[in-house]
């Protein structure tokens, strides 16, 4: 049986709810690990699909504000300190500084070439196959003993800032992953593995909140209040999930490597292959 056929058993109105907490969970569950959110939404709405394809596009970008607000609720207090001292330390002015330029190289790059990413990357096939590469970089950094000279990171070097931004492009390519690609460019640079996903979270703020924005207004035409139930379905499991996430990572990164999420990606990628292929 095809993916596509596959996606035929789970058609139908009654399902609306069931897709949208299942996608909600997986979106708040994945954003913020090492194993691409976009990835695994794609093989997610491959096998369960929408009825209306222009209303599962919508979907999908009106739940990722669910685990925005996740983020920027556990951080909130962090957040309020840093706006209300941007201007008078210059500890708080120089780390905004370095979220902005690490910011800058993806605000830049979609703009450019998002049109044409989404177009000719986005991809089940192309998903599969990053997952799984992906999944080895992750084996690769976690095996490799580097020496850590940053355990903060509000800590890091400008160049260093703006180096982990221009990593973080690479996770437009969907399979990639956005934390997972910003983890492992910080951890090369210099970062240990707890200071590497803090920074992903922080970097996730304003590219997330630009990448909505940008996407909610170029999509706007196709947003409709046919679906509230469901979007508010899925709008509050990616708030919950994403909480869990944000916080169960940065607990577990204290004690073990990434070798966990590798080997999740690898597995995943495998399988879609296969069943595209041969099921």
């Amino acid at each position: 049986m095809s993916l596509d056929a596959a996606s035929g058993l789970l058609s139908g109105p009654t399902l609306d709810l069931i897709k949208a907490a299942i996608l909600g969970m997986v979106e708040g569950l994945t954003e913020f690990l090492p194993v691409s959110s976009t990835g695994h939404l794609l093989l997610m709405e491959k096998v369960i699909g929408w009825g209306d394809d222009a209303f599962g596009k919508s979907f999908v970008i009106l739940i990722q504000l669910g685990a925005i607000l996740a983020l920027l609720t556990i951080y909130f207090g962090r957040l309020w300190s840093l706006a209300t001292n941007m201007f008078t330390r210059w500890e708080a002015t120089r780390f905004v500084i370095g979220v902005l330029l690490a910011f800058l190289p993806a605000a830049v790059i979609g703009a450019l070439f998002g049109s044409y990413i989404k177009a000719y990357l986005f991809d089940v096939r192309i998903v599969c196959i990053t997952l799984i590469v992906g999944g080895f970089v992750l084996l690769i950094v976690d095996r490799v003993k580097l020496k850590p000279r940053y355990y903060e990171a509000t800590e890091f070097s400008l160049p260093m800032y703006f180096g982990i931004g221009v990593c973080q492009c690479l996770a437009m390519i969907p399979g990639v992953s956005r934390s997972g690609s910003t983890i492992v460019a910080a951890m090369l640079f210099g970062a240990d593995r707890r200071a590497a996903a803090e920074f992903s979270f922080w970097l996730a703020m304003p590219t997330m909140v630009g990448a909505f924005a940008y996407e909610a207004y170029k999509s706007r035409a196709d947003l409709t209040t046919d679906h509230v139930t469901a979007i508010a379905v899925g709008f509050v499991l990616a708030f919950i999930f994403g909480v869990i996430a944000v916080k169960g990572l940065l607990s577990y990164v204290k004690r073990h490597t990434f070798a966990l999420f590798a080997w999740w990606r690898i597995l995943l990628g495998t399988f879609g292959i296969f069943a595209l292929y041969f099921w």
